[in-house]
């Protein structure tokens, strides 16, 4: 059963700081998480109210820019105490991100996905980065690498990053920053790094791009259908986009079972968001 509660993030400090201040003019009930300092580069505070303050402030429609909201669960890692990182250098590929976007995981209802935006840029890193992260699949046309982390699911780009199926927004945060130090830390290493520029024969973004039209028709919104894959895959977009293979009588339909098959074993969903 859904909360009663719901969280939500800023694209950034001013957005947070409007609603801060327009929930104390309404004097409603709600809590702030506010990051820990190690945390400083990748997370704004996030605001947790009952689903009626939430419909109150958003019918304020000038109270803030929201990135989203899920349903709240508890953190389910703690984030120690430390110093803050040390600030970021301009020729530094991430020094900071934004949450633009908080959802439901498409892949797994009781994650969350989140999209974030970097002041950097990660393409000059991304071939260092798939010879450091096993199993990494790199695609350089697209300048995209996507990985697992445990389960959930990171893909990045030159200037953004997607999380799907993080545990709640601490767990995100987290994720952004480990990130954020990987990439570092690669490129300060990276004399000592052979970049590979390989695209590994079998990532599960292939396996989902086997059983789709491949006509590029661009019906789901994507230039192709390997990035609709790869989308699929990271959880940023249900299977069912692909009209198709899921319109009744498309010329595709039977291909429906086998997409389905393949979504199935790797714990995606495929059914639209909702």
């Amino acid at each position: 059963m859904p909360s009663d509660l719901m969280l939500t993030t800023f694209p950034d400090a001013v957005e947070a700081q409007k609603a801060l201040a327009v929930l104390e003019d309404m004097g409603d009930e709600h809590e702030v998480i506010i990051p820990k300092a190690v945390l400083s580069l990748v997370a704004l505070p996030a605001l947790i109210m009952h689903r009626e303050v939430r419909g109150r402030l958003e019918a304020l429609a000038s109270a803030a820019v929201f990135s989203g909201w899920v349903d709240y669960r508890p953190p389910r890692v703690e984030i120690s105490n430390g110093p803050p990182p040390q600030e970021p250098q301009p020729d530094d590929c991430f020094r900071r991100s934004s949450i633009m976007y908080l959802g439901p995981c498409v892949a797994d209802e009781t994650k969350i996905r989140l999209i974030a935006h970097l002041d950097g840029d990660l393409g000059p890193v991304l071939p260092y980065l798939n010879a450091v992260i096993p199993q990494a699949s790199y695609t350089p046309a697209a300048e995209t690498l996507t990985y697992m982390d445990g389960y959930r699911m990171i893909a990045l780009y030159r200037h953004r990053i997607t999380i799907a199926k993080a545990d709640e927004i601490v767990d995100g945060w987290r994720g952004l920053e480990e990130i954020r130090q990987l990439a570092v830390q690669t490129w300060k290493d990276r004399h000592m790094i052979e970049p590979s520029f390989e695209i590994r024969k079998k990532p599960p973004a292939l396996e989902i791009f086997k059983r789709l039209p491949r006509t590029n028709c661009r019906l789901c919104g994507d230039p192709s259908c390997l990035a609709f894959a790869v989308r699929v895959w990271t959880g940023e977009a249900p299977a069912t986009l692909c009209l198709p293979v899921f319109e009744e009588g498309g010329p595709f339909s039977y291909l429906r079972e086998p997409l389905l098959e393949i979504c199935a074993g790797m714990g995606i969903k495929a059914g639209a968001q909702g």
